[in-house]
């Protein structure tokens, strides 16, 4: 009976440092981030009460903390919240779509292909400096509906960081690669596929990580046009209606989902990328 006591006691010893130290690393790795959160409330919760305290300001106030939230909430409770939530994400589903299967061909022409290269590089440098907005007066009369003329914007707006970077991984290949593979007698589709798609992987994940990005940025004002759905519609609505707690609402939910859309990508960069341990 003693040695069994003993045993546990042993066996409890052993096992408390090791559920401490998995707390405390915890700890340590949400600390500084919760700190961070906290400063952001604390300086949005006084830039709400100076504007209560504005006669000028005051019709504003509604932006602060306690509103937005409890707005926030009412909404997820409603179910109000989740179908502009499902209209956006699916016109940047169909927008990076468009973006990754034009792009990522035309990055590994114009990496692989000097030729290429040198002729696309001036054109391409030229329109990717052009913002996405501004492509919108000839999406709305080229397309037949906004939804299509709004994906075409973020379709603009995807397809040059998945170019630069697909070709960026192109040209850092090694050379003699394709001497060995040739020397075994592969063919121009087994490279590209044993060789070419694997290397590049990463950078073209980097790419769509850049371009969810813009894409995400470039979606509220896109949305401004003749849609009646989607976040940045519901944004303009509330502007409209002077619903200042509904807007702060969906202000932060289009911060979370662009927070965790990178945050995927950013898991697959890492999930792909086999220079990290």
């Amino acid at each position: 009976m003693a040695d069994s006591v003993t045993q546990k006691s042993a066996s409890l010893k052993t096992q408390l440092p090791v559920n401490t130290g998995y707390a405390m690393s915890v700890v340590t790795h949400i600390k500084y981030p919760v700190i961070g959160i906290a400063l952001l409330l604390g300086f949005w919760w006084l830039g709400g009460y100076l504007i209560a305290q504005d006669p000028d300001l005051s019709a504003f106030s509604d932006f602060a903390p306690a509103a937005t939230f409890s707005a926030l909430l009412g909404m997820i409770a409603s179910g109000e919240l989740w179908p502009p939530i499902w209209a956006s994400l699916g016109r940047i589903i169909a927008g990076l779509f468009w973006g990754i299967v034009i792009g990522v061909p035309l990055g590994v022409l114009v990496g692989y292909v000097k030729i290429a290269l040198a002729v696309a590089n001036v054109p391409f440098q030229f329109l990717r400096m052009i913002s996405p907005l501004a492509w919108m007066p000839i999406a709305v009369l080229a397309f037949e509906t906004w939804n299509s003329a709004i994906v075409f914007l973020i379709f603009m707006a995807t397809v040059w960081p998945i170019i630069f970077s697909t070709a960026h991984g192109v040209r850092r290949i090694d050379p003699n690669w394709f001497k060995v593979a040739r020397n075994l007698g592969a063919s121009a589709w087994q490279m590209l596929q044993r060789i070419v798609m694997p290397a590049i992987m990463t950078d073209v994940l980097v790419g769509i990580r850049l371009a969810v990005g813009v894409a995400w940025v470039v979606l509220v004002p896109a949305e401004y046009l003749g849609v009646s759905s989607g976040l940045g519609y519901a944004i303009n609505d509330a502007r409209d209606t002077l619903s200042y707690d509904t807007l702060g609402a969906v202000v932060i939910v289009i911060g979370v989902i662009g927070y965790l859309l990178d945050l995927l990508c950013n898991e697959l960069v890492k999930r792909f990328n086999w220079h990290i341990e």
